[in-house]
């Protein structure tokens, strides 16, 4: 798997660099730089307006998490996705960890069966919100072009998705042995402190999705805040393609945005989509008009903002990790000590 991983990501970024030298790389990066600091700083803005309400999105779903603990678990989870050279699976077990670091002394501990099982309805609801988007984009291309190239493998896709994710869900309510043979097979990609802790929950993992799935309600509510933050993330792109010069309406943006993820969400295991979100940029953007230099530069704009936004998100993880670990190794002494000071 490492090795396909590598393979693809490297192939990503050979067709970025083919783009850029058939498009020109001046043109392209003129369309990058007229954005401006002003403009980076509105979308940089604007898409971390988007990881609140996928936040919210999230604490819907799982009340018993505090909302900030959720919102910078899931910018942790996003920023080591589309930051470091890991498929989707590795970003979400950075994201578990994440979710399952020390809460705060008034809220209850987040073991490792509750900080899994947030993180898989959290990823199951947002896949159902991402269907609805995808169909609300696939109607929004059609209308701008009845006979578009993409309409038909976008629309089968989104129903194999759906069949997936259908599936996925039953598995959450009826297949606990096969989340807890999930749960041992990961462990065994993990380092062996985390892969004791894994192996440890196991057995409870189905009994927290139980609790979770037993509030159709909340499911439903989280869906509908991720479709909401989809929609913010056609907004997202709005307000870049705006300062781009490119003015295009908030249906055509949304055309845009929702047919690709619709593609990448099939290219799940390249890394950050490298190659695939560019070259699904550019086919969308001529579409509607949209220079291909200026499509390019958007989604050049797009990795420089997640870069913005997931480094520095990284860094206070890591410094909060070993910070924890210090704390973690300190305690034996500390105890010990208190243990000599105690008079017979």
């Amino acid at each position: 798997m490492k090795s396909l991983t590598i393979l693809l990501a490297v192939l990503g970024l050979a067709l970025i660099t083919f783009c850029m030298a058939w498009l020109g790389v001046g043109s392209v990066l003129k369309a990058v730089l007229s954005i401006g600091a002003v403009g980076f700083v509105a979308i940089v803005a604007a898409q971390l307006a988007v990881d609140a309400t996928l936040g919210v999105a999230w604490h819907v779903a799982c009340p018993r998490i505090a909302l900030p603990h959720l919102i910078v678990a899931r910018m942790v989870r996003d920023a080591a996705a589309t930051c470091l050279p890991f498929s989707q699976l590795g970003g979400i077990l950075i994201g578990i960890r994440a979710t399952g670091a020390d809460a705060s002394p008034r809220r209850h501990a987040i073991e490792w069966p509750e900080a899994a099982s947030a993180n898989i309805v959290d990823l199951t609801t947002e896949v159902l919100g991402q269907i609805v988007f995808v169909l609300l984009a696939l109607a929004c291309l059609v209308m701008h072009q009845q006979h578009s190239p993409f309409a038909r493998p976008v629309l089968i896709g989104t129903l194999l998705l759906g069949a997936g994710i259908g599936g996925f869900i039953w598995t959450q309510r009826q297949g606990g042995t096969l989340l807890k043979r999930l749960a041992r097979g990961l462990s065994r990609n993990i380092t062996a402190q985390w892969r004791s802790a894994m192996l440890a929950g196991a057995d409870t993992l189905q009994q927290r999705l139980d609790a979770v799935w037993s509030r159709p309600g909340r499911i439903a509510g989280a869906a509908l805040m991720h479709l909401v933050a989809w929609i913010g993330s056609a907004g997202a792109v709005w307000v870049a393609f705006h300062f781009l010069g490119a003015h295009l309406g908030l249906p055509g943006v949304i055309a845009i945005e929702g047919v690709a993820c619709g593609i990448m969400s099939v290219s799940f295991l390249v890394p950050a989509g490298l190659g695939v979100q560019e070259a699904a940029y550019i086919a969308l953007g001529s579409a509607f008009g949209i220079d291909p230099s200026v499509a390019l530069g958007l989604s050049l704009l797009r990795r420089g903002r997640d870069l913005a936004i997931g480094i520095p998100v990284l860094l206070l993880w890591q410094g909060a990790e070993m910070r924890r670990l210090r704390r973690r190794d300190a305690a034996p002494a500390r105890d010990a000590g208190a243990q000599k000071g105690v008079r017979p």
